[in-house]
């Protein structure tokens, strides 16, 4: 059903997707012409925090700058596009939510942009200069002079921020599926060894091979998963509260 209560059908539903695939496309655009003016002030801060100034950037090839530019400016471009892509996915499927459902789940895109801004503000501050100290001891420990390119330097930490900021849409991700019926706190409770299983095997892929980074990394996934569970605890009391209110409003009537 569509905002004014008729019922759409599937072509009309394809046309809706198809018309908000389009919306998100030329936001994307303009995002992206926008971010060149960003870029250059991001690489120069980048460049000039504590860790990078520890490190002697080079290139190696003459398309390395150019590379490290369009990627930033493609980065920005997403950064700025998923809370528009996140409206567009809530618009869709609103109409098929109760009035106070759709104000719920509408507060979730700001919730899912604090958090994902979060992990990489963890992975950037806290994880990076880990990363980077255990590097420059493990180059002393072997002798070696550390020669490092732009372009190796931004898609390392490229590989470790960006990963950290969509893992911690985890709580976001389980209170929808929640919210959903899809699955329970019961559920997630059954499965934790395995879901531990899976984030530590994710810890290990973003991390170096050493144990340090390794708990830095698997710790905070282990916290969100339980956080995540908190969440889905409160959502489902919720649903089962609301559930129990109409049941008795039916009764009453009948």
């Amino acid at each position: 059903m569509d905002t004014m209560g008729n019922k759409m059908t599937i072509q009309d539903h394809i046309a809706e997707l198809r018309r908000r695939l389009i919306a998100t496309i030329c936001f994307f655009i303009l995002a992206f012409v926008g971010g060149f003016f960003l870029t250059e002030p991001l690489i120069i801060y980048l460049q000039q925090t504590n860790t990078a100034t520890r490190l002697e950037l080079n290139t190696f090839r003459l398309t390395d700058p150019l590379k490290v530019y369009f990627q930033i400016t493609f980065l920005i471009a997403c950064v700025f596009t998923a809370p528009f892509i996140l409206y567009q996915l809530w618009a869709f499927i609103s109409p098929g939510l109760y009035k106070k459902e759709r104000k719920i789940t509408l507060t979730y895109i700001p919730i899912s942009i604090l958090l994902f801004l979060g992990g990489i503000s963890f992975s950037y501050f806290i994880l990076f200069p880990f990363l980077v100290d255990f590097m420059f001891h493990l180059n002393a420990q072997m002798e070696l002079n550390a020669v490092i390119g732009i372009n190796e330097y931004f898609e390392f930490l490229f590989q470790i921020t960006i990963p950290f900021g969509l893992l911690f849409q985890l709580p976001v991700i389980i209170l929808f599926l929640t919210r959903l019926g899809i699955i329970t706190p019961s559920f997630l409770s059954k499965v934790r060894k395995y879901a531990y299983f899976i984030l530590l095997i994710l810890a290990a892929l973003i991390t170096p091979p050493d144990i340090m980074s390794h708990i830095m990394v698997t710790i905070p996934l282990f916290v969100l998963y339980e956080i995540s569970i908190l969440i889905s605890k409160m959502a489902y009391r919720k649903i089962e509260k609301v559930e129990q209110i109409r049941s008795a409003r039916h009764i009453h009537k009948i």
